[in-house]
């Protein structure tokens, strides 16, 4: 098991979610972390947190990684203390609407696809060349279970997650005679604000997706991550699929009633 003591992982979508619970997992390790995100109060409010439970260091990032310029000038910026990134866990994501292909709101889609793919692009390809450089990195990558099986209503967003998983298998042969590892972890059902953030802060039925359902906590998918960046240095997990028990498909939910 590798020790993660001051390596630097730098968190995508860290404001809330799958990007916080990784937060604390890797803070309890003792990195240093680089958290990105839109919303600089709950950025700060995490890192006090962790900064009084831990004792670690953390360095803010208020971006939208959408934005290439942002991204660029961010990472090329970034104190050489912090220059050195060993971990890059692309997390941050979304989904909008669940309406059919030929009634989709274009707008639902430029976001879907500007953050979950170009943003994810942006921040390795700023990313990867020092790890190259240094000989050293891991680059996690969170897909989703709608990356491997389409759902009616999920057209573009399992699009954005089929080029999540594309994007993992071409970055993973490209590093081929690098010590970068690359890995893709793929979730189902998790309860986060991820169906909130859907269905455009409708609480009630963002509820009902997980009604008489046990779903992954964000925790749950943070160990995995953790899990992943912590294996011997010649062992690279390429792709994890979690679901919970009552999921066996993206369709297929078990509901209690």
């Amino acid at each position: 098991m590798i020790s993660l003591k001051n390596q630097i992982v730098v968190i995508t979508g860290a404001s809330s979610g799958i990007g916080s619970a990784c937060a604390r997992v890797f803070a309890g390790a003792g990195a240093k972390l680089i958290l990105v995100a839109r919303r600089l109060d709950r950025l700060q409010q995490l890192a006090d947190e962790l900064s009084k439970e831990f004792s670690i260091e953390t360095y803010l990032l208020q971006l939208d990684v959408s934005d290439r310029h942002a991204v660029e000038s961010s990472i090329i910026s970034l104190p050489p203390a912090w220059s050195a990134i060993d971990i890059l866990i692309n997390n941050a994501g979304l989904s909008r609407g669940l309406d059919k292909l030929h009634e989709g709101d274009w707008q639902n889609w430029e976001e879907m696809i500007d953050t979950n793919i170009k943003g994810l692009l942006y921040l390795t390809r700023y990313i990867v060349p020092g790890m190259v450089t240094r000989g050293r990195g891991h680059v996690v990558n969170l897909g989703s279970i709608a990356g491997h099986q389409t759902y009616p209503g999920g057209n573009v967003y399992c699009a954005t997650k089929a080029a999540v998983k594309a994007i993992s298998e071409g970055l993973k042969q490209d590093l081929l005679g690098t010590p970068i590892r690359v890995t893709s972890v793929d979730p189902g059902m998790v309860e986060t604000e991820f169906s909130e953030v859907r269905f455009h802060g409708d609480r009630e039925r963002a509820k009902k997706v997980y009604q008489g359902v046990q779903p992954l906590t964000p925790e749950d998918v943070a160990d995995v991550i953790f899990f992943c960046t912590t294996r011997s240095p010649h062992v690279n997990i390429n792709e994890v699929i979690l679901m919970p028990v009552d999921q066996a498909s993206a369709t297929l939910v078990h509901r209690q009633t």
